[in-house]
């Protein structure tokens, strides 16, 4: 008799067969693997702008930079430009296609900016530096904004402040700031966005980059993931609400949040 010296067919199904059952099982196990890779990443590029941020007030008796009177130098994308040299850690890892290349919704970045008007920004006519681009955003009422402007009383304007453990500084976003109300709306679907000025900013914020959660670096240099409920119960600025209708505190019941957010951890 001849001795077979290959596999049959119904033996090469079968190793395909186990191979595909193997690849099933193991594909949610390496995405989850993957997006655990992607958060703690994120959070150390937020630890880098930590040093970042430090370094700056260091410099300024602990000041913030002056906003938006200032151009894009007022900015901290502007005025944090001397302090580091890796531009890509203006992006989290779940959030680097910029709305200019066709990212859209909660993972998009913003920018990638010209020397014109900013992508998608009708609202400011500034000077921009070309090729600007990122997936994180400023507290705008962080900054040091000068006396005489708008709400300039709610403004922290120095890291030097009580509870600056509770205080956002910079984290995940769809914009490259935030002026958020403790009244703002959560978005009605993810990726319901507001890009220019008018309320409503915390829409830029509430997002799930992170399987409900996104990552906050405060002013205390701390990082740490926040669930997208708990913005509410966050500072944001003197005066600020941590009791408002959108927390548990303030009588906010499961059925209150929009559809996508019901899953989520309530605060």
């Amino acid at each position: 008799m001849r001795r077979r010296d290959g596999f049959t067919l119904i033996e090469l199904l079968v190793v395909i067969a186990i191979i595909a059952l193997l690849m099933a099982i193991l594909m949610p196990a390496l995405q989850r693997v993957k997006k655990q890779a992607e958060a703690v990443a994120c959070k150390a590029n937020l630890h880098e702008w930590a040093l970042v941020f430090a370094m700056y007030t260091g410099d300024n008796n602990g000041s913030l930079m002056d906003g938006y009177g200032g151009g894009i130098n007022g900015t901290w994308i502007g005025a944090l430009r001397p302090f580091y040299h890796e531009p890509k850690i203006r992006v989290c890892p779940t959030a680097t296609k910029p709305m200019s290349e066709g990212g859209r919704g909660m993972f998009a970045a913003w920018g990638v900016f010209g020397t014109g008007l900013a992508e998608d920004d009708p609202g400011w006519s500034g000077p921009k530096v070309d090729g600007d681009y990122g997936s994180y955003g400023m507290n705008e009422l962080a900054y040091n904004t000068p006396p005489g402007a708008s709400r300039s009383e709610h403004y922290w304007r120095s890291v030097n402040v009580k509870g600056a453990a509770e205080i956002p500084l910079l984290f995940d976003c769809i914009w490259y700031d935030v002026y958020p109300l403790d009244t703002d709306h959560p978005p009605e679907y993810p990726g319901d966005v507001v890009k220019s000025g008018g309320g409503g900013e915390m829409k830029r914020v509430c997002i799930s980059r992170h399987n409900g959660y996104l990552n906050v670096l405060f002013m205390d240099w701390s990082v740490r993931k926040i669930g997208v409920k708990e913005l509410w119960t966050l500072n944001w600025y003197r005066g600020f609400n941590m009791s408002s209708a959108w927390t548990k505190a303030g009588g906010a019941q499961p059925s209150d949040w929009p559809m996508w957010m019901r899953s989520f951890k309530d605060y």
